[in-house]
């Protein structure tokens, strides 16, 4: 389960991802239409991976973020901010799509072996006080005949990608995010 927060940030991530998009050359600037997001649990419990699905336009965008206790080493060029989270204290927010505890949620999940997190509100000083609706919901699709890569097949390489844009991704294997008023393809092997 994740562990959300009642909490002030500074930046929002609202204001994060706006910035990450306009700085990307794949990315553009405009009006921010929030989908919903959802989030991965890191086994060791140190890294927030949520991952934001937005609208500029016409495109819609699958946006991974990590959020991060400490700065990662050789990792400045996708570090997109740094967050003061009034209950956490300084966190470091990075693509996720170039994080290595993010892609082995990826991984995880394509690999049919791990699931969305449930997303529980905690107040300030920890106490449960909801369990919050799901805005994204992920699941996995497969070709019949098929079946999902091994974690270890993609740790060694086996193709798969994580999409930026939602829209062109196939494969025989996807991951599928779905929201009020739509869906799509996010992963696919």
């Amino acid at each position: 389960m994740a562990i959300i927060y009642q909490a002030d940030l500074s930046p929002s991530k609202t204001e994060i991802l706006q910035r990450f998009l306009a700085g990307r050359s794949w990315g553009e600037s405009g009006e921010l239409g929030l989908l919903g997001a959802y989030r991965f649990d890191d086994p060791d419990g140190e890294v927030g991976v949520e991952c934001h699905l937005v609208t500029v336009g016409e495109t819609t965008y699958h946006l991974p973020l990590a959020y991060r206790p400490a700065p990662v080493a050789g990792a400045e060029e996708h570090l997109l901010a740094t967050m003061q989270h009034s209950v956490l204290g300084e966190r470091y927010v990075y693509d996720g799509l170039a994080d290595e505890t993010a892609l082995d949620c990826f991984r995880r999940a394509i690999s049919a072996e791990q699931q969305q997190a449930e997303l529980e509100i905690h107040e300030a000083d920890g106490t449960l006080r909801e369990v919050q609706p799901q805005s994204v919901t992920l699941s996995l699709e497969i070709d019949e005949g098929e079946q999902p890569p091994s974690g270890e097949e993609l740790l060694q390489g086996a193709p798969f990608t994580v999409a930026r844009t939602l829209g062109d991704l196939d494969g025989t294997v996807r991951l599928v995010a779905t929201w009020d008023g739509g869906r799509g393809v996010i992963a696919a092997y």
